[in-house]
């Protein structure tokens, strides 16, 4: 007796399915059939992303977190690679933003690279520093009154002269002495090595500011801030390198050839 359609159309198909199980199973490790896999996909996803799923059988995923989760197309590493941030050199130094103060000075550098996959992030962009300009942007010398000194402990002075000198660089230096005006606490708020010193500065007492090379200017050969041809009894402002909330102010007594204070009353100009 003759089958019916629907028996003869049975055997077929598990037949079928037969031979496509085992040719998939077959297919070399790594190998894609047309139209699967991550360039098939067409894009590379950041972070865990369920969306980003290439054609199966069986499913892969082409978004940075597979590599975790273990479950990337085989191709993956070749069409999303890891590529982490290039920057480019950095700039040159600007001028200072504000002169006759203690202001900063920025400079800066770009991106030549932006990082994809997962590769390492760009590094800042943007570096300041603290400086003092002595010259206003119009090239006229700022008032002493209006510049701060800044200074710091005379062992800095100490250091600076065992690195060497070229002679033809010494200049006769001087000493200015100074008596301390109020003193703000965050002086004393110091965890630094550079900047322990600054828990010394109390107010009235009388410190000796010693001004020689490099702080000396080339042209005047004094060293900014130290008060020269003010008035008497003026207040003049002081800041401690490394400490920008140690700052104050402080009179002038007198200029003197060489420094005799006790050592943690001992500075030096910067």
């Amino acid at each position: 007796m003759a089958l019916s359609s629907a028996a003869r159309i049975l055997p077929l198909a598990l037949a079928l399915a037969v031979v496509v199980k085992v040719s998939w199973a077959r297919r070399p490790s790594g190998a894609l059939w047309p139209g699967q896999g991550c360039a098939a996909l067409g894009r590379c996803c950041v972070g865990r992303d369920p969306t980003c799923v290439a054609d199966g059988p069986p499913r892969c995923f082409c978004d940075q977190e597979c590599g975790a989760v273990r479950d990337c197309c085989p191709d993956y590493a070749r069409v999303c690679p890891v590529v982490s941030c290039v920057v480019a050199e950095w700039s040159g130094w600007s001028c200072c933003v504000k002169p006759c103060q203690i202001s900063s000075r920025i400079r800066r550098r770009r991106v030549l690279q932006e990082p994809r996959n997962g590769g390492a992030p760009c590094p800042p962009l943007e570096e300041r520093a603290g400086c003092v300009d002595y010259w206003s942007h119009q090239g006229a010398e700022c008032q002493q009154s209006l510049v701060p000194a800044l200074i710091t402990t005379d062992s800095y002075g100490k250091e600076r002269k065992k690195r060497g000198v070229l002679k033809k660089q010494e200049t006769v230096g001087y000493c200015v002495q100074f008596q301390l005006g109020p003193v703000p606490g965050s002086c004393r708020q110091v965890k630094a090595p550079h900047t322990q010193w600054t828990r010394y500065l109390t107010q009235g007492h009388t410190v000796c500011v010693r001004c020689e090379w490099p702080a000396q200017d080339a042209r005047s050969r004094r060293c900014y801030g130290d008060g020269a041809g003010t008035g008497g009894n003026q207040r003049l402002q002081w800041q401690a390198a490394g400490h920008p909330r140690c700052r104050g102010t402080w009179e002038r007594l007198r200029q003197l050839q060489d420094c005799s204070c006790p050592e943690v009353h001992s500075l030096v100009f910067i």
